[in-house]
């Protein structure tokens, strides 16, 4: 099963990867399959609107000629002059005559009956009236739209308004700016529509599109079925699937090559384990107020037999997620106690900082390893320090009994780049820590005008609040130093004090340091003494 594990797993990560672009040109041509529709939808409406204005602006032309008429009213002249009229406007089947809103003659002849004109709808911005539903008997009552200018009336179809030529399944209606309906198509949602002459609008729901538009004088509705979504759609997924199919093929082969790399690695990281290629280098800890080294932190490296590198965020993930970061501590801490017994042996003052990986906190194995790995060494368990990232301690409960556990066997127990990850007091109340290490990128951020740069101060309140120690990480300049200086920061790491060391240069390093630094330490060590004697020798006040 082993053999196939590799191709399975880069197959189908070369699947996965590869849907991913057909997914996305799907979406695609979904929402621009939509976006065509309303659009053409919305040109419908236009369209209508267009053909409303021309109506109504040819029968108010029609109506103006009526009113600069000096014929006789009523007189053949009048009613041919009339005749004349409507057949030259297409959107008008009479015109008629009104003396105190009683016809009194239309294009067809002297009126037949009293017949008045009535109460106007709507008003029009050219001072034009009109009556929406009129029902004259040379109809035979069918409802006609009366236009009133003056004297003179037009009686129209409201089928002049709606009559377009375009897709049968799309249907318009014309309606008053106000939403009085004027005229419509027969549409399949009444509801719809007296929503839309309430609240105009473009959108989609459930069943329809909608689309409206509007002028001084019109409010136009079209609305089409969503069923054309499905023809469109398949329409513009052929236009996106050259694109897509090159995409998904360029993913997957990516996505293969990566996975590839990522399994090639973690098996390279294997056998390096059992080879002996990690190794560990030493970054110098430095005592702030005395410049003196009082340990290292323990950092782990990767050299491949061929003598290339791999950068530690590069093989931890992958030991993490692989199951390996267990056997990377192991190597970590064997090589500790091989390449600094002698010296921790020698100077009990000095202590080294093991990284623990967050699994391995919340567990405890680790704890459990280092003393088993100590017996017989000499090295004291407060010589070693343990540290984990935030991630370590999300599981509160858990790691409480740890801390606890590590701090009873005599280790000091850190946070690592603390602010990066869900830091706050509460959270760290919780926990029985003695130090806290600031991330470097809040040193980094120190002196300039970064969102970061508050934070720092905060960090270091924070801590003593609780009172835990501080480490700084990433100290390079020495505006950083005298900072952490001025707000009394006890310890510091970084390339400003030394870069980190093979296991021969950190001791050498570090008897450097004590020779160069340690009398001022003793001298400041014997003031505070002498100081501390002098107040336990001083008489009460008062």
């Amino acid at each position: 099963m082993k053999r196939f594990r590799v191709p399975l797993i880069v197959s189908g990560t070369a699947l996965l990867t590869a849907l991913v672009p057909l997914l996305v040109m799907t979406w695609l041509s979904w929402i621009q399959a939509v976006h065509v529709e309303q659009v053409q939808v919305h040109d419908v409406a236009e369209r209508a609107l267009r053909r409303a204005d021309q109506s109504y602006l040819k029968a108010l032309a029609a109506l103006g000629r009526m009113q600069r008429s000096t014929l006789p009213p009523c007189s053949p002249a009048h009613i041919q002059l009339m005749r004349l009229q409507v057949l030259a406007t297409p959107s008008a089947d009479q015109i008629g005559y009104f003396v105190d809103d009683r016809l009194q003659c239309t294009s067809w002849g002297p009126a037949q009956g009293a017949v008045q004109w009535g109460t106007a709808d709507y008003t029009t911005a050219d001072g034009a009236t009109l009556r929406l539903d009129v029902r004259p008997a040379a109809t035979q009552g069918m409802r006609m739209l009366s236009l009133r200018l003056g004297a003179h009336d037009v009686l129209m179809d409201p089928g002049h308004f709606v009559n377009l030529i375009g897709p049968d399944d799309i249907r318009v209606a014309i309606a008053t700016p106000d939403g009085a309906l004027v005229a419509r198509q027969a549409m399949p949602d009444p509801a719809l529509l007296a929503s839309l002459l309430r609240d105009p609008r473009d959108g989609m729901d459930a069943d329809t599109l909608f689309a409206t538009a509007r002028s001084d004088e019109w409010l136009a509705v079209a609305t089409a079925p969503r069923s054309r979504l499905q023809k469109a759609f398949v329409e513009q997924i052929w236009l996106f699937l050259p694109g897509g199919l090159l995409a998904a093929v360029l993913f997957a082969g990516g996505g293969a090559w990566l996975s590839r790399r990522r399994l090639s690695l973690h098996g390279e990281l294997a056998r390096a384990i059992r080879r002996n290629e990690l190794y560990v280098v030493y970054q110098p800890i430095i005592e702030l107020n005395t410049g003196i080294c009082v340990g290292a932190e323990a950092l782990v490296r990767w050299q491949r037999h061929d003598g290339s590198t791999v950068r530690p965020d590069v093989f931890i993930p992958i030991a993490e997620d692989g199951g390996l970061i267990e056997a990377v501590t192991d190597t970590v801490i064997d090589r500790v106690i091989a390449d600094m017994r002698d010296l921790l042996v020698s100077d009990r003052s000095v202590h080294i900082a093991i990284n623990i990986a967050p699994g391995d906190m919340i567990s405890g194995r680790a704890l459990k390893v280092i003393g088993r790995k100590l017996e017989g060494t000499r090295i004291n368990n407060p010589q070693i320090w343990l540290e984990a990232t935030e991630r370590g301690f999300m599981d509160i409960d858990r790691a409480r009994v740890v801390i606890a556990a590590a701090r009873h066997a005599g280790h000091a127990v850190a946070i690592d780049d603390f602010g990066v990850g869900y830091s706050n007091l509460q959270y760290l109340q919780q926990l029985p820590l003695d130090a806290l290490k600031i991330d470097r990128s809040f040193i980094e951020a120190i002196g300039t005008d970064s969102a970061t740069s508050p934070v720092t101060d905060h960090i270091i309140e924070m801590a003593r609040t609780l009172g835990l120690f501080v480490v700084a990480e990433g100290v390079e300049t020495e505006a950083q130093l005298a900072y952490l200086h001025a707000r009394q920061v006890e310890f510091g790491q970084g390339w400003l004090f030394s870069q980190a060391l093979s296991p021969e240069a950190f001791v050498a390093f570090h008897r450097q340091r004590q020779q160069q630094y340690g009398a001022a330490r003793e001298n400041m060590q014997n003031e505070r003494h002498v100081a501390e004697e002098h107040v336990a020798g001083s008489p009460p006040p008062g």
